[in-house]
């Protein structure tokens, strides 16, 4: 991997045995299918980089990530055939598949498919403004990005149960405590204990990390595709119902939505 690159817009650095990946979307960082599939390019190549160790995942910005823009360019809406992947799914799940350890700096929210980009990370490093929301059930939707099988396997199948069915905020205090987040730290130092943190990784012998982290994460891609495309089926339905278009409006409104359940 080259000193710095850059992989459509997705911002590419080196440090040491580390890769560092900065994506920057202002001022929300709205996950699309050309970020993700900029994000998978930048581990694809660290993947293949025998000098990388490990990876920095980082963002621009107040906000980590805030999810993809289901008012204006929702990446799920279009129909497709039965059994047809979505490709903002295929590539999300791809992200799962990284062979590279990583650590994920997160500075703000990380809200639905923002929390499932963290959720991409071995580890998670967050600055105590840093919130993770599972906000789906708040816009009449069904949550995605395998955040429905990855969650619990993080922080446990009642807290998992718990975020996804409320929508609650869960800040950086509480995140930690439920493991949620693996450090806090103040703002001014996020990046450099991320980078710390993986380099510490790095340090490690590369066969002997590749292997336990292989035998401890698991077939993590597999669980994620499967997961992805019963989300998707379950989102399919869901966005045609009244609840769904009042959740949108809400959204845009800045209010909470006013559900009636069909």
């Amino acid at each position: 991997m080259t000193d710095q690159a850059r992989i459509d817009g997705v911002h590419v650095a080196s440090d040491g045995h580390v890769a560092i990946v900065t994506f920057a979307r202002a001022p929300f960082n709205f996950a699309d299918l050309a970020l993700i599939e900029s994000i998978g390019a930048a581990f694809a190549a660290a993947d293949a980089d025998p000098d990388v160790r490990a990876i920095v995942l980082q963002s621009e910005g107040r906000v980590f990530c805030a999810g993809a823009d289901l008012v204006n360019a929702n990446p799920v809406a279009e129909d497709r055939a039965a059994g047809e992947r979505n490709p903002f799914y295929v590539a999300a799940a791809k992200l799962f598949a990284v062979e590279t350890p990583v650590v994920a700096a997160i500075q703000g929210a990380a809200v639905g498919a923002g929390l499932g980009l963290a959720l991409v990370a071995d580890f998670r490093v967050a600055s105590p403004e840093a919130k993770f929301v599972a906000n789906f059930v708040q816009i009449g939707f069904h949550p995605g990005f395998g955040i429905s099988a990855v969650l619990e396997r993080v922080i446990g199948r009642q807290r998992a149960l718990l975020m996804n069915l409320t929508g609650r905020r869960i800040r950086a205090e509480q995140a930690a405590e439920w493991g949620l987040a693996d450090a806090i730290v103040p703002a001014e130092r996020l990046r450099a204990e991320a980078l710390s943190l993986a380099q510490e990784i790095a340090a490690g012998a590369p066969l002997a990390v590749a292997s336990t982290r292989t035998t401890m994460r698991g077939d993590l891609f597999a669980l994620v595709q499967a997961q992805t495309d019963h989300e998707l089926a379950e989102q399919a339905w869901l966005q045609k119902t009244n609840d769904f278009a009042e959740g949108v409006r809400a959204v845009s409104e800045r209010r909470p939505g006013n559900f009636t359940g069909t």
